[in-house]
């Protein structure tokens, strides 16, 4: 069985829409695209080493939109990416019966159109699969108690309004810390791994 993986950039209020540029994604008029940028320019060295693992190569889930901003920019800049055009890339959609080649040029690129796709998938033999982005997907995954890790990455601001990683689609679940880093301009590295169900008590 396969493990999935969310991995995302997230503000303190939660927000996780269009951290990387500000055309990446406008919708519900979204004005601060491109918020992690400020960040990035003053990353420290151990800084550094964690988005070296952020990066490592695996195969990867995405929903549609967040697939076609990847498919748009990433064969192109393949050399900041390392083994990006390599790996397989799930996309996740119900209304599209089949990849567009001529337009998604990215290779080994293959089409999930239903949750079942998605279970079969991590039941599957092979290595580890993070999801990028892809807010709807993962509503769909914390809906369907598919997700085994968290890796979060948050930023020192907050947004309001947004789309935020955390909303209507999360259902009770426990977490544990496996990892972390606070840098020295304020970004907090989180690695949390699936710990059963959630626990209640007094105190």
């Amino acid at each position: 069985m396969r493990k999935i993986i969310i991995q995302e950039f997230i503000t303190l209020d939660g927000v996780m829409q269009a951290p990387g540029g500000p055309e990446e994604d406008t919708s519900s008029n979204f004005k601060y695209g491109g918020w992690v940028a400020p960040y990035f320019h003053e990353a420290d060295e151990a800084a550094g080493k964690f988005m070296q693992r952020w990066m490592e190569s695996t195969d990867i889930l995405l929903g549609r939109k967040t697939f076609d901003i990847f498919a748009a920019y990433w064969p192109k800049h393949a050399d900041m990416w390392q083994g990006i055009n390599d790996v397989t890339k799930y996309v996740v959609s119900t209304a599209r019966k089949k990849l567009d080649i001529e337009k998604f040029g990215w290779k080994n690129s293959v089409l999930l159109t239903s949750v079942d796709d998605i279970k079969r998938l991590k039941n599957s033999e092979g290595s580890d699969i993070k999801v990028h982005g892809s807010g709807n997907l993962a509503q769909t995954l914390f809906r369907h108690d598919l997700v085994d890790e968290l890796c979060l990455m948050m930023f020192p601001l907050t947004l309001g309004p947004g789309k935020r990683l955390f909303d209507e689609g999360n259902i009770p679940k426990a977490f544990t810390l496996t990892d972390s880093l606070i840098t020295s301009n304020g970004i907090i590295f989180a690695y949390y791994q699936r710990a059963g169900e959630v626990k209640t008590g007094k105190i």
